[in-house]
């Protein structure tokens, strides 16, 4: 992976950094016009400055920015004087900031036939992928991506721990009796989550409804629910759904 895939993974994963360019050299450097790294809270990420003690000079300054409200520098340094090097050279520098967005988080429950198709099409997306079953074997049919995780658990409803607030949640299990339980622990915890959907038609989403207002969900956060889930277009065919799915996750993101 190079610097700049590594810098996307970072943008896709809502990981702040600070990306140092090495502008200009003069005299006796450590370091080559070009030459960059990334800097995240962490501290170096990737790349290389020369080493010793102008990269770990460019570092700091970089770690600064990001707790700072600088979002781009460039710096000229000499190196005996500025740094404590040996060496008379100077090196220039350019400091750029790199912030990124919270990444869109979706919890799919459920691997059958309609995830299958639909997280190949939002992996391609810049976004955060979780797949959550009980079957381990329908999880290693799902594609190999950085941005999806699998998950095998007991039971669904345990995969709820996966959810946050602002997360696209996705009801796609094997029956109305393991979505029940998902749904409610969902509104249970968060009664205003971003998107909540669920497979199924309009005489499941009114069964659910009756349900979940018996298992004490508040009536208010029931109208969180989308069902049936993916826009009213294409055919019942799974790759159909799941970009008729694809389609509404976008547009509610929007």
């Amino acid at each position: 992976m190079d610097i700049w895939e590594k810098i996307t993974a970072l943008q896709r994963d809502g990981v702040a950094a600070v990306v140092i360019t090495i502008t200009a050299v003069r005299g006796s450097v450590p370091g080559q016009v070009g030459a960059k790294a990334i800097v995240t809270a962490d501290g170096l990420h990737a790349g290389n400055l020369g080493g010793g003690k102008i990269e770990a000079a460019a570092i700091a300054r970089a770690s600064a920015m990001l707790a700072g409200p600088e979002f781009c520098e460039t710096l000229t340094w000499n190196l005996q004087r500025d740094v404590g090097m040996t060496c008379g050279g100077e090196m220039g520098f350019l400091f750029e900031k790199v912030t990124a967005a919270p990444p869109w988080h979706i919890v799919v429950f459920g691997a059958g036939h309609i995830s299958q198709a639909l997280v190949p099409v939002l992996a391609r997306l810049a976004c955060r992928i979780e797949v959550i079953d009980t079957r381990s074997d329908w999880l290693e049919k799902l594609p190999s991506s950085p941005n999806v995780t699998r998950h095998m658990f007991a039971t669904f409803e345990a995969g709820v721990a996966q959810v946050a607030c602002g997360s696209f949640v996705l009801a796609i299990t094997r029956g109305h009796s393991s979505d029940r339980p998902v749904l409610r622990d969902v509104l249970t915890r968060f009664p205003d989550i971003a998107f909540l959907g669920v497979i199924g038609s309009a005489s499941k989403r009114a069964v659910l409804i009756r349900e979940l207002k018996e298992d004490g969900v508040p009536a208010e956060s029931l109208d969180q629910i989308t069902c049936p889930l993916g826009l009213p277009l294409g055919t019942n065919d799974p790759a159909e759904i799941a970009i008729s799915i694809a389609a509404q996750l976008l547009q509610c993101r929007k």
